[in-house]
């Protein structure tokens, strides 16, 4: 999702200027979004030149008001229906980082992966208790709706993320008791003592001696 359109969004609703722009999408998105008044103004200006919003004719109601166009109206529908993506997964600082504590050598020693996965564990932790305490003073408020949603992205996320530090801790060590066992190797039968006195001529008569 862009800055551009929350706008077209918001403003299928009425007209509105950049001032008023900026604060329903802060709103809207519970505050995990914070706008500076150049950047909402800046993208009604991109929004105008691409045609799909236009002031509005004879307002007098104080700063410069935009409605959407015919073209803008049926982008902002359109952007409802349509899926977001996932073909290029955003770069994810954990993932990255732990897939480099696992292959670099520093300075001829390991990275102690179990202790990087261990704090990291502790602050997503925190981080659930923390937006859990929010979930609740959230409350049933239908007024923080959009804001409960946000909660509730976010409780999910970083549950999934406590899971997937779960399989990699697990993963890992599997990983190393692995390279820690040595290779199992079939012992090998003694021949006969029979056969270990004999040269191969007389082995081989005894074979053929025994196919008749």
């Amino acid at each position: 999702m862009s800055v551009r359109q929350g706008f077209l969004a918001l403003l299928s609703e009425r007209p509105m200027h950049g001032y008023q722009l900026r604060q329903e999408f802060e709103a809207r998105t519970g505050g995990t979004w914070p706008l500076n008044i150049g950047q909402a103004y800046t993208t009604l200006q991109r929004l105008q030149r691409d045609g799909l919003v236009a002031p509005v004719p004879d307002d007098d109601e104080g700063p410069e008001r935009f409605r959407l166009t015919d073209a803008g109206r049926a982008e902002a529908d359109a952007w409802w229906l349509r899926p977001v993506e996932r073909r290029a997964p955003a770069r994810d600082e954990l993932a990255i980082k732990l897939a480099l504590a696992v292959t670099v050598q520093p300075e001829g020693h390991g990275v102690d992966v179990a202790a990087v996965v261990q704090h990291q564990r502790t602050e997503s932790l925190r981080a659930l208790r923390d937006y859990t305490l929010l979930k609740r003073d959230a409350g049933d408020d239908p007024d923080g709706l959009a804001w409960s949603l946000v909660l509730d992205s976010l409780v999910f996320a970083v549950e999934a993320e406590v899971r997937w530090l779960d399989h990699v801790e697990s993963t890992v060590a599997q990983a190393a008791a692995r390279r820690d066992t040595p290779p199992v190797t079939e012992p090998v039968e003694p021949a006969p003592s029979d056969a270990r006195r004999s040269g191969p001529d007389q082995l081989a008569r005894r074979v053929r001696g025994g196919a008749r």
